[in-house]
């Protein structure tokens, strides 16, 4: 089980990404080569919006491969509640065995949507998840030591996960050519978020920080997910060069201010507040993701 105080991890990680184009969403499998023991970090459910229909392939594919490496898949790691894609989570726990953990600010989270989807089933105690990590707890799976950091700025219930010399930072940062995540989520803080970046980038220069999402930044060709502290430090575009925190929260609100919606914001949110579940089934035996309706005027 978890403990609290921080230790560097003496097992390198190995580590395998999971791109998923059309969320722009990269999943990491994670496993102490020593023991085999693994686990799935920011999971995808695939799921058109359009018709309602969901699939596991995202999921499928992670799991033959931890199959392949006679991996034993013990903890899905959430780094928060996406707002972009439905989590895979309970679809990996169902095959696995696996316990489901997220930052313990999950509950603020629950509280701040619980009112907006009428989740009357929502307890707002993050009951639905197996784990609520805090701030400096330390996670072993086999050998591994992860080491749990609070990255709040994105949403309340951001965290990182350390492992070795590898960080995967959730939202927090991406990659230095597109930037940094928004703060205008409800509950989100631009001045938080920049010192939640300022606690990472304080890591060792050559410390690996794994991004949770791409975006595939304007004249970049291919995808990218894998980046260093140095790097971010020296060539991030938001904070990169020593962008004051006054500076950076000016600029993060001014571009928030506008962005739209991510496409699958609703379903998300109200799926991955629940740890991954869908809605309780209503009196037809049909489960419902709702939209809130505002009247314009």
């Amino acid at each position: 089980m978890p403990e609290t105080g921080m230790s560097h991890s003496t097992v390198a990680p190995e580590i395998q990404a999971f791109f998923d184009e059309p969320t722009n969403t990269v999943s990491y499998l994670v496993w102490d080569p020593r023991s085999a023991k693994a686990a799935v970090i920011d999971p995808v459910l695939n799921y058109d919006h359009t018709s309602g229909e969901a699939a596991t392939d995202a999921a499928d594919l992670i799991l033959q491969v931890a199959q392949a490496n006679g991996l034993d898949i013990e903890w899905v790691l959430e780094t928060h509640a996406h707002a972009d894609h439905l989590s895979g989570a309970p679809y990996i726990k169902l095959k696995t065995g696996a316990k489901v953990g997220i930052g313990e600010h999950i509950r603020d989270v629950q509280k701040i949507f619980r009112p907006v989807f009428n989740a009357t089933d929502l307890k707002g105690d993050g009951s639905e998840f197996d784990h609520l990590f805090s701030d400096g707890e330390v996670l072993e799976i086999g050998d591994l030591r992860i080491e749990i950091i609070a990255t709040p700025g994105h949403t309340p219930a951001c965290i990182s996960y350390r492992i070795g010399d590898a960080v995967f930072v959730g939202d927090t940062l991406f990659m230095p050519d597109f930037g940094t995540a928004r703060a205008d989520f409800p509950g989100g803080d631009a001045r938080q978020l920049y010192r939640s970046m300022q606690r990472l980038l304080s890591l060792p220069d050559d410390t690996r920080l794994f991004m949770c999402h791409d975006y595939k930044a304007p004249g970049r060709d291919a995808y990218a997910w894998e980046t260093t502290v140095a790097e971010e430090k020296r060539d991030n575009i938001h904070i990169g060069g020593g962008t004051s925190e006054d500076d950076y929260v000016a600029m993060r609100e001014a571009r928030d201010a506008t962005l739209s919606a991510p496409a699958l914001l609703m379903p998300s949110i109200q799926v991955n507040i629940r740890a991954g579940k869908l809605p309780p089934a209503e009196s037809n035996g049909v489960t419902y993701l709702k939209i809130p309706v505002k009247l314009a005027g």
